[in-house]
């Protein structure tokens, strides 16, 4: 599979929730490569988000927020929000960082949009805030 991550000094790029969900492991029969990001408000998280999904907001991560324990592997990073904006900025904040990173078209609203699992803070099905 052709990377779709590219290095520190350039621009993000953009992938569509359905490659998002392969990168991820998301994908029915599929083993992802990548670590699925939420950079969404607390409240937004708790409603719904993608299982295994890392959350840092963005206004963390700007902040100057050194990346959650899970996130600080070497794999890439696939950058998702609620409609694809705050997740392309992480993704600048990222490559800045020296971290291969890549963001979601659409975010959360397409990736339920597609039938994607949604959780909420308790493990039940959410909903995306």
């Amino acid at each position: 599979m052709p990377s779709l991550f590219r290095r520190s000094g350039s621009s993000p790029g953009r992938v569509t929730v359905q490659d998002a969900a392969i990168r991820t492991g998301h994908a029915a029969g599929r083993g992802g490569d990548a670590l699925l990001l939420d950079v969404r408000e607390p409240h937004e998280w708790q409603a719904g988000h993608a299982p295994g999904a890392v959350h840092l907001p963005l206004t963390a991560l700007a902040a100057g927020a050194g990346l959650p324990a899970a996130a600080q592997s070497r794999q890439p990073v696939v950058v998702i929000c609620r409609s694809g904006n705050r997740s392309q900025r992480a993704a600048e904040l990222l490559l800045a960082r020296g971290v291969e990173a890549v963001d979601v078209i659409g975010g959360m609203q397409d990736w339920a949009g597609a039938g994607l699992p949604v959780v909420d803070a308790h493990g039940r099905d959410g909903t995306v805030a």
